[in-house]
């Protein structure tokens, strides 16, 4: 392998804003973070509310005084119609039987014409 190839790979100090440090290694030096694994509220379990030029105040007051959306009336277990029972079957009708379509109304797909009865 050629010499001086891979960049240098010494160790860097990681601190974060809460105070947490630790050290690793870096090809960019040391780092500082805004937040890290000890202070984030998805590892601690913690919530913690930022807010940014009191935008969730302001958003609190404009709609503190919205109409909250009416109740639906709760509906009453009524019983149910039974359902409606089934046809009796048809009379014994004759069925008409179905008359083959003339030879310009059939599809040009290829398909034979039905066999001849002798």
């Amino acid at each position: 392998m050629r010499e001086s190839l891979h960049p240098a790979y010494p160790n860097a100090q990681v601190k974060c804003a809460c105070g947490a440090s630790w050290e690793t290694r870096s090809t960019s030096g040391d780092m500082h973070l805004d937040i890290c694994s000890s202070c984030h509220p998805f590892y601690t379990g913690k919530q913690k509310l930022m807010d940014t030029q009191g935008r969730i105040d302001r958003f609190n007051k404009r709609y503190a005084n919205t109409p909250k959306p009416a109740d639906k009336p709760k509906v009453e277990d009524t019983p149910k119609a039974e359902p409606k029972a089934a046809k009796a079957p048809a009379a014994d009708k004759p069925k008409k039987p179905k008359a083959d379509k003339p030879a310009s109304e059939k599809k040009a797909d290829g398909a034979k014409p039905p066999k001849a009865q002798a």
